[in-house]
């Protein structure tokens, strides 16, 4: 792996971690008049511990994958609400949205305008991330996604306007996270650590930070899908999820998250979901070109020692089915049909798959398909 020689790194103003640190966000605020809560029907249940002060107004239509309509519906709730402070109270869908509603609802530009890398003129309005599942790191990064419906893929909006000025990881809100989810999305937070660390634009400083995320998925995921409330657990995902949203920034994911974007855009998995069933077979496939980087996570993971690449994807595929995550396509109601619409959606994301270490034709990408089908 050559390291890019530039790398620029943006975290959050103020990050505070830990049980009950929700509870700090009024505080931080101060005397405000208005804030705009961005949250989903069930993560709105934590509004009252956010302890803030003035008059509070909670948006909380947002789906697992939001699209345009989504967030013009965010923005006109905070024309109405006009807020000093915008909180994002949710997993990464909400804090995506969050990033946009505070940057643009009071200024000119519309989504269009901003797609793309640094093209978002500013942020006035302040704006807190409370992270409440372990998955995406949405909270410590620069993009949000958008997915546009008409033509099923996702808008990519990056630039340091979107930074929070607090970033919160209370593991007390990810209690309550069925074990399911936490599995799927414990596994994508791995593979923003993984996929950022066998990356061609691999980066010395960066693979810190996904050497820290993925070993705390090997250590602590399969105990926090066992018992919600095992603290020391759920910390650590919220850790590892955290340090896989700081990878996302100057290094990006590759093939994995482009040959699982599909699966969200047009069979409306979520994107945790779709990341797991892709993991083992995309690790298995970069693995001859990035072979120490690849053995390092397969130790972490408790996947074992020089695995060839059939039992390397194996062992993944073991690791996140032992989960409790189902990884057959079809059982998720893919059809053989689907399949190459897939891989040509996925092989044309250049953004993700020019940062993969392999080369992948439209061939090798069905034939991954093929294999998680």
């Amino acid at each position: 792996m050559s390291s890019a020689p530039v790398i620029v790194l943006h975290q959050p103003r103020r990050l505070i971690v830990g049980v009950g640190t929700i509870g700090e966000v009024g505080p931080w605020a101060g005397e405000i008049a208005s804030t705009l809560v961005i949250a989903t029907p069930i993560t709105s249940g934590f509004v009252d511990r956010l302890q803030l002060p003035g008059k509070v107004s909670l948006f909380d239509s947002i789906p697992g994958e939001p699209d345009i309509a989504t967030l013009d519906a965010a923005l006109a709730a905070a024309r109405d609400a006009r807020p000093d402070l915008v909180v994002g109270l949710g997993g990464g869908s909400v804090m995506d949205v969050a990033k946009l509603v505070a940057a643009l609802w009071d200024g000119e530009q519309v989504l269009a305008d901003v797609a793309g890398p640094n093209k978002v003129a500013g942020r006035k309005t302040r704006l807190v991330q409370v992270a409440t599942t372990a998955g995406t790191g949405s909270e410590a990064g620069i993009r949000s996604l958008i997915t546009d419906p008409v033509k099923g893929s996702k808008i990519a909006v990056e630039s340091p306007h979107l930074i929070a000025d607090l970033a919160v990881l209370d593991p007390e809100l990810t209690y309550s996270v069925p074990p399911e989810v936490t599995a799927a999305t414990g596994v994508d937070a791995m593979a923003h650590c993984v996929e950022a660390f066998t990356s061609k634009r691999a980066h010395s400083m960066i693979d810190g930070f996904a050497r820290m995320g993925f070993s705390l998925v090997g250590r602590y995921l399969a105990r926090a899908v066992k018992d919600g409330s095992d603290r020391e657990a759920r910390e650590g995902m919220m850790l590892a999820s955290y340090y896989g949203g700081i990878c996302l920034g100057p290094v990006n994911t590759a093939a994995g998250h482009a040959i699982a974007y599909p699966l969200g855009t047009l069979l409306h998995l979520p994107h945790g979901l779709a990341n797991a069933i892709v993991f083992p077979h995309v690790l298995a496939f970069n693995q001859p070109l990035v072979a120490d980087k690849t053995a390092e996570v397969a130790q972490a993971l408790g996947l074992g020692k020089g695995l060839s690449q059939a039992d390397l994807r194996e062992e993944a595929h073991g690791f996140c089915a032992g989960l409790g995550i189902e990884m057959s396509l079809a059982k998720h109601g893919a059809t053989e049909a689907d399949l190459s619409r897939f891989a040509a959606d996925a092989h044309a994301i250049r953004r993700l798959m020019d940062n993969n270490p392999a080369d992948m034709s439209v061939d090798d990408v069905l034939g991954i398909y093929r294999s998680a089908f």
